[in-house]
């Protein structure tokens, strides 16, 4: 039971922290792309800080793990999260420290009580269009064959491909930027279906609770119609009592 409240406690005072970290690594991200004339030494300093936030959500996950309770059934109820620390490991790559710390944030992010369901789903959705956006233009823009050159083109790709919509107008030529794209779609699909789930269960909690207070209503209006019935009758038997003596 300590344990859990240790862990409980880690959790709630570092959730402010790593989120906060979240945004430094998205603007680290987000600037040698923007801006290709970036010279080497904030190319390598933006490096540097997605190393510092990956390791600051790694050391998350480790003490995380050893507070809780029971180990193996931590490891085995989030092994996502296990992916995410070792995926960068395995093969250092830009493109596998953007997913990693975005799977890492979005996992911190639904544990916080705070955020409700439909923040969530629109932080994820702007999330996602923002770094979908960045990464296939930074694979893109160097291709011979590609057709996806500016920030505009790439945001619009994103827009387009996470609502399935895809005119075509832009596609990506690589096998990372196809690779983003498939990523993009299946979580378009998903986040679609949280939506459509959540206001599905909108309306049913409405009619369920108009069926509920119109049951109440009828029972009401039963129970006063039977008062008046008994009121009538007590009255009838007032009215009757007289002409008895009479």
């Amino acid at each position: 039971m300590q344990e859990q409240s240790a862990k409980a406690w880690w959790e709630q005072r570092t959730q402010r922290p790593l989120l906060a970290l979240a945004v430094v690594f998205a603007v680290a991200y987000a600037v040698p792309i923007v801006d290709p004339s970036a010279g080497r030494s904030l190319t390598a300093a933006c490096t540097g800080v997605e190393w510092v936030v990956w390791g600051a959500f790694a050391i998350d996950y480790a003490v995380r793990l050893a507070l809780a309770p029971h180990r193996r059934e931590f490891v085995r109820t989030h092994w996502m999260d296990l992916c995410a620390v070792v995926l960068p490991l395995i093969q250092p790559l830009r493109l596998l420290r953007l997913v990693s710390t975005l799977l890492l944030v979005g996992r911190r992010a639904r544990m916080a009580s705070q955020i409700q369901l439909t923040t969530y789903v629109a932080g994820s959705v702007v999330g996602l269009l923002m770094f979908g956006s960045l990464a296939v233009l930074s694979v893109e823009r160097d291709s011979p064959d590609g057709n996806i050159r500016t920030l505009g083109d790439a945001v619009w790709w994103s827009f387009t491909t996470m609502t399935t919509v895809g005119y075509g107008d832009h596609a990506p030529t690589t096998g990372v930027g196809r690779l983003i794209a498939v990523g993009l779609m299946l979580s378009g699909i998903a986040l679609l279906g949280v939506v459509t789930a959540n206001i599905a269960a909108w309306f049913i909690e409405r009619f369920e609770k108009d069926d509920v207070e119109e049951r109440e209503q009828t029972e009401a209006i039963r129970a006063l119609t039977e008062e008046v019935r008994a009121l009538r009758a007590e009255v009838a038997a007032l009215q009757e009592r007289p002409s008895v003596r009479q």
